[in-house]
């Protein structure tokens, strides 16, 4: 390939294409995304203020948020129940569903955290240390 053609076929590369799993990765792993859909995956449906529960730092309005995006993004169903008062229940959907193996490699992956944190004091240690910064 020639310089220009590389310069070329650069400069025609979307972000998207680039990195393919990149919309993904903006969808399941968005902020509060994926302790919403980890939870209703776990648990099953589930109510607002179970979900409240669950998530303890989450706060109301971002929750409504997320959940409207879900649901927008066909991940999350909500149901209304016409009652007395009035009863609405999230559960995850089949696509969301569907997600069930990557959580699953996700937790499998999860004894490695131990592995990642010594491997920052490792670093910070040698920065404080005079290190060198990038």
């Amino acid at each position: 390939m020639t310089e220009s053609t590389a310069q070329r076929a650069r400069a025609e590369v979307s972000p998207n294409n680039a990195c393919p799993i990149a919309p993904v990765v903006d969808i399941v792993f968005s902020r509060w995304t994926t302790p919403i859909l980890w939870a209703l995956n776990e648990y099953g449906r589930q109510r607002f203020v179970e979900l409240e529960r669950r998530i303890a730092t989450i706060t109301p309005k971002v929750l409504t948020q997320r959940l409207r995006q879900l649901e927008r993004d066909g991940l999350v169903l909500r149901t209304y129940h016409p009652e007395v008062p009035p009863r609405v229940e999230y559960e995850i959907s089949e696509l969301g569903r569907s997600l069930a193996p990557l959580f699953a490699a996700l937790a499998a992956w999860s004894p490695n955290l131990g592995t990642v944190e010594e491997a920052r004091r490792a670093y910070d240690a040698r920065q404080g240390a005079g290190g060198h910064s990038a």
